[in-house]
């Protein structure tokens, strides 16, 4: 999908690369990538296991630093930052999913999803909190700690926690795999409608067609590179576009 000359970027990478290992065992799981994110549009990335997605959003999101390339988020340039300016922008700017949800065994629902604007000292807002409670329907749970809470209940409470500080870009690991299909469309629902109607972008990482077709865009990412991208994205084009990466006819 071509992005209008005049429409605002969210993030932007340029000669993104990162490997792993060294000698005959080295992969190189992000390969120069250039990447342009327009504000307030939900783009998804699919491709096959191991083509380097997961990297590829780590990069995005400052959790891990590229090998060679540069990032940037809004106008600030990420890759030439020291630590302590980094977890600014992630702590402020930047909301992010994880895959293996990592909340704090410790901490119970509530306390999860408020730490981000506890750490950033950032106000709190009890509507706001409300709304994402209700939203992803984890009103029972907030008094509960992770261990006493399904799969999918601690990926309501993540998906909670990275939206409260109201991030500008967020940046999800398969935010609905541990979801069922009513929730994971609700959820879906609300990132959507975010982007369009706050200016809100995320980039999600997604192995569902069905959790594309929400995006406005989805890039096809192999062998650590963009490969291609589905414009006006449903769930049967989807699926065209991974199996010519695959090289399958249907």
């Amino acid at each position: 999908m071509d992005i209008p000359e005049d429409q605002p970027l969210a993030l932007r990478a340029r000669g993104l690369t990162k490997a792993y290992g060294r000698g005959a065992a080295r992969v190189v799981a992000v390969d120069h990538v250039d990447l342009d994110v327009p504000s307030g549009v939900l783009t998804a990335v699919m491709g096959p296991s191991g083509s380097g997605k997961t990297t590829l959003v780590h990069l995005l999101a400052g959790l891990d630093r590229p090998d060679a390339g540069d990032v940037w988020v809004g106008g600030e340039r990420i890759t030439a930052m020291r630590d302590r300016e980094l977890a600014r922008v992630r702590g402020r700017i930047v909301g992010f999913v994880f895959q293996g949800f990592n909340l704090l065994q410790t901490m119970t629902a509530r306390e999860n999803i408020l730490l981000p604007l506890r750490l950033n000292a950032l106000p709190h807002d009890e509507d706001w909190l409300d709304s994402l409670v209700t939203m992803l329907g984890i009103g029972r749970e907030l008094e509960r700690r992770p261990y006493e809470m399904s799969g999918g209940q601690q990926q309501r409470v993540a998906i909670a926690r990275a939206l409260i500080t109201r991030p500008r870009i967020v940046l999800a690991d398969e935010p609905t795999g541990n979801l069922d299909t009513h929730a994971s469309a609700e959820i879906l629902a609300h990132l959507r409608q975010s982007c369009r109607e706050l200016g809100q972008s995320v980039v999600m990482v997604t192995h569902d067609p069905t959790a594309a077709s929400y995006a406005g865009r989805v890039l096809l990412f192999a062998d650590g590179k963009v490969a291609g991208h589905v414009t006006d994205p449903t769930p049967d084009a989807v699926l065209a576009g991974l199996d010519a990466l695959a090289g399958v006819e249907r």
